[in-house]
């Protein structure tokens, strides 16, 4: 069967994914970039934009595992876009522009499902009010025997989480406190006891962590 994976998410010291406070004009909210300035320098980040050059060393080689075999990715509403409650734009197509960098299917979790969007490059969002084992079963069936990746934001990789269903986790320790925010890690006492768990450390001064079930 195939395998449900994360990659490349970062969390403070203190254990949140995202900061408080996401808005149009602050999609991490109080975190800003700090979270993800290990990945927006490396090779894999530029070349996914369309870009070119970027680092080459430890982060590049953890980052660029992204996408290899995957069919699908589930990520959580607020990933997709700043708005809550009720859709009053469905104008709005994701932060990414007209070519997303995913050019898979994506299921976007939320309360208040609308019609699925076709975006260039093969990227397809569709919205589903799921628990995350039917997300995941659609999924799949989108993935055509890929694996599927769950993109986030916290609160949705922490309930995949819950439910037990992920295979291989790569957590990015980014050595700066939030203070608060969305916590990854809350409620899931004794996780580590599902996996075996390495660790990588890099120049930038984050910490690679990857999760593989046992």
């Amino acid at each position: 069967m195939s395998l449900v994976r994360v990659h490349n998410f970062s969390i403070s010291l203190d254990g949140y994914g995202t900061g408080e406070g996401q808005s149009l004009d602050a999609p991490f909210g109080h975190a800003t970039d700090r979270l993800h300035k290990w990945f927006f320098a490396t090779r894999t980040f530029r070349l996914m934009h369309g870009g070119e050059g970027g680092d080459t060393g430890v982060d590049d080689a953890m980052a660029r595992t992204w996408g290899d075999g995957i069919g699908a990715e589930i990520m959580g509403r607020n990933k997709f876009g700043p708005q809550r409650g009720p859709w009053q734009d469905d104008q709005w197509k994701g932060w990414w522009g007209s070519n997303p960098p995913f050019h898979t299917p994506v299921f976007v979790l939320t309360h208040h499902p609308r019609p699925s969007v076709e975006m260039e490059g093969g990227t397809t969002f569709h919205f589903l009010d799921a628990t995350p084992e039917e997300a995941l079963r659609r999924a799949r069936e989108a993935a055509g025997g890929k694996d599927v990746r769950i993109g986030g934001g916290p609160s949705t990789v922490r309930a995949f989480l819950e439910a037990d269903l992920i295979d291989h986790l790569h957590v990015v320790v980014v050595p700066i406190v939030l203070g608060r925010g969305e916590p990854l890690w809350a409620g899931l006492e004794g996780l580590e006891q599902r996996f075996r768990t390495e660790a990588v450390t890099s120049p930038s001064g984050v910490t690679h962590l990857t999760f593989t079930r046992r």
